[in-house]
């Protein structure tokens, strides 16, 4: 895993997704394009001017979800897996006193249960309203595309950018999970 960038996916999220749900949603996603790609002109093969979209998720997926997590695990990760800069030495005993704590919790949700609908009503908001903007602004495509490619494709698109986002949230405001619940976080 570590060479595939997926061991720096596990700093950010529980074992169960870095180890298991993140590849097979990479494996499932890549094996997914050429059906949800439906585009006539381009049939077996890839140009930027056909398939301006596909390219650049394919881009960004690629750049920031494999090789920017590679280069920040080989070259930024230091003893104890604390980030280091390049110009800062790599002190083995350098002591991060980093409180990270729980989306709920930080919006001031103390009890259990309401932790539990706070971080379900996010997660699940996100999906929603993702789903909804994308249907909205590609109204024309879920005609020529079908409801079940579209609805496939932005799920992937979600997780995708959901995981920059988990990343983010970890690393700028110290938010381990936005989920908890008592069978698994996100």
């Amino acid at each position: 895993w570590y060479f595939l960038g997926l061991q720096d996916i596990l700093v950010y999220f529980d074992p169960w997704f870095a180890g298991v749900v993140a590849p097979v949603l990479i494996i499932v996603g890549l094996m997914l394009i050429p059906s949800l790609d439906v585009n006539p002109k381009g049939n077996g093969y890839y140009t930027y001017h056909e398939r301006k979209v596909a390219i650049w998720v394919y881009a960004f997926g690629f750049l920031v979800l494999w090789i920017a997590l590679i280069i920040m695990g080989v070259f930024l990760r230091g003893p104890g897996w604390n980030l280091f800069m390049p110009w800062q030495y790599w002190d083995p005993h350098k002591v991060v006193a980093l409180v990270s704590v729980d989306l709920p919790y930080a919006f001031g949700v103390r009890t259990y249960n309401m932790a539990m609908l706070f971080g379900a009503v996010v997660v699940g908001g996100y999906f929603a309203v993702g789903t909804a903007a994308y249907f909205f602004l590609e109204r024309k495509a879920i005609k020529s595309v079908g409801f079940l490619r579209m609805f496939i494709k932005v799920q992937l698109y979600l997780i995708m950018v959901g995981i920059v986002i988990k990343i983010v949230l970890r690393l700028g405001f110290n938010i381990k999970y936005i989920m908890v619940t008592p069978w698994f976080n996100i």
